[in-house]
């Protein structure tokens, strides 16, 4: 991790900004510790770390947090995740209002792009609820989409940190694609040739980040904007630690290699997880209770993966063929768009589903259970019965898996999902996945049986690094831990900060 020099912030602003600096001079006098600020864009992949990192700030470090979330549809309020904060008197947690970009985006408009712009369009809501509190935020955070809240940051006087909610690899890439030379890139999309990332794994065509695909789509525009973007912020958060991905992590010090692009400390704070909530037993979770120790696979491709009619139907067939017991997670097929739930999150439906195969739930009810719909994903992934997991590779899902040793079978659909996948299989060791996919549009039957006997019958080894792991992470987020350090530094720079702006406005 880069040393991180502390700055102070700078003046205040001149008098033709006078009613902020008033505003601003008030609440930093009123304030009695750090204030920090995190901003989350839709998706819960995003929110759970950026709630769990808020969290850690007010347990381990005293901060008082507040949560801006950036809401989609009605059914997040309703978010288990959201109805209650662990200590309420520190941590708030306000959901802004939806924004409309119906007039700003269109059918072939990517996830990425639509999510930069929803986090575009809040920036004036997030402004006038920060200038609505009582207390004025030390610091800002936001994640990977929300980098041009950064101009806030700087009005109000905070420090900014930008969030990387997934690996270090990608953010090595995400800070190199800007100064990618255009040669280069063509050699990777159009010759399908591997993308060098210095001292990283390089990105094979199969792995690829799909915005850097066409450089006259609008997310290959919002993705490099993005790169550029972190490099002006005081450091980078990164969901990972430094046992995971320490090559990575000592590529981006590296002054003569990612050092060079990594023009900001870097600080691994992972893995950032959702932890168990405490309540009264489910009926899966009693069903799980009575299976044998790692005999069960969960399937489930996250709260934004769709499948086909087809691949659900070979999904099905291959479950069944395996002679495995399951749990499966399982949605109505959507076709021709693999991420089509990312913004519909935490629908439920009691709904037996009518669109599997004729005569399946009665053929597997002894031996599986289908859920449709939603499942409480990190008590499943830590019952003892539970022995592997289908997974789409997002990285939430992954980092929960890894912290409770349970192996996996990666079937990535989307964003960066395929970067996971080549990581988890061909470095960590913790997974096997699918030889047709992406060149075919379907994995049929035979081949999902093969994985899930494989990773059930043969993953031992798998299974046993999962487990070091899952070791490895409990001491990198334990006091003095490695990830516990790296939070702690950037918790020190607040409050180096906070005193600095406190003296001032008390001298002012």
């Amino acid at each position: 991790m880069k040393q991180s020099k502390y700055l102070p912030p700078p003046e205040f602003r001149p008098s033709s900004q006078k009613p902020l600096f008033f505003h601003y001079l008030l609440a930093t006098m009123q304030n009695t510790k750090p204030h920090a600020a995190l901003l989350s864009s839709p998706g819960m992949g995003h929110l759970i770390p950026v709630l769990e990192l808020g969290k850690r700030l007010v347990t381990n470090h005293g901060f008082t947090v507040t949560i801006f979330v950036v809401t989609t549809d009605n059914s997040l309020l309703k978010s288990q995740l959201l109805k209650q904060s662990p200590c309420p008197d520190l941590l708030n947690i306000v959901l802004l209002p939806p924004v409309d970009v119906s007039s700003l985006i269109t059918p072939t408009t990517g996830i990425l792009a639509q999510l930069a712009i929803m986090m575009r369009e809040a920036l004036p809501k997030l402004r006038s609820a920060i200038l609505a509190m009582k207390f004025c935020p030390t610091v800002l955070v936001v994640d990977f989409f929300g980098t041009e809240a950064m101009v806030i940051a700087d009005e109000f006087n905070m420090l900014k940190y930008a969030f990387m909610t997934s690996t270090a690899w990608f953010l090595a890439l995400t800070l190199h694609m800007p100064t990618i030379d255009k040669a280069i890139e063509d050699n990777h999309v159009k010759n399908q040739q591997a993308l060098l990332i210095p001292g990283c794994k390089s990105l094979e065509f199969r792995d690829t980040f799909e915005p850097v695909l066409d450089r006259n789509d609008q997310m290959y525009i919002e993705y490099k904007r993005m790169g550029v973007a972190m490099q002006k912020f005081d450091g980078i958060l990164v969901n990972t630690w430094q046992d995971l991905e320490g090559t990575t992590l000592g590529a981006l010090e590296d002054e003569k290699r990612l050092g060079r692009v990594a023009q900001v400390p870097i600080y691994p704070v992972g893995p950032l997880v959702r932890a168990i909530t405490p309540g009264p037993k489910s009926e899966m979770l009693e069903w799980l209770d009575m299976q044998p120790i790692e005999s069960v696979i969960y399937v489930s491709f996250g709260s934004g993966g769709a499948l086909s009619a087809r691949q659900t139907t070979e999904l099905a067939c291959g479950l069944e063929s395996s002679g495995q017991r399951f749990i499966w997670v399982v949605r109505p097929p959507i076709e021709g768009d693999s991420a089509a739930t990312v913004f519909k999150t935490n629908h439920r439906t009691d709904d037996t589903p009518d669109f599997l195969p004729d005569g399946f739930l009665t053929r597997t009810r002894k031996m599986g259970l289908v859920v449709p719909m939603w499942a409480p994903q990190t008590e499943i992934l830590s019952h003892p019965s539970v022995g592997g997991f289908l997974s789409h590779g997002g990285w939430n899902s992954t980092l929960e898996s890894i912290v409770n040793g349970v192996p996996m079978i990666t079937w990535p659909l989307y964003a960066e999902q395929g970067m996971n996948a080549a990581m988890l299989t061909e470095d960590i060791g913790v997974a096997i996945r699918s030889k047709s996919l992406p060149a075919k549009e379907v994995v049929v039957r035979e081949e999902i049986e093969t994985m899930v006997r494989t990773i059930m019958d043969k993953g031992d080894a798998r299974r046993a690094r999962a487990k070091t792991l899952k070791s490895s992470a409990e001491k990198a987020l334990s006091k003095g831990g490695s990830s516990y350090n790296s939070l702690a530094h950037v918790a020190n720079d607040c409050e180096t900060a906070f005193k600095y702006l406190k003296a001032k406005a008390q001298g002012a």
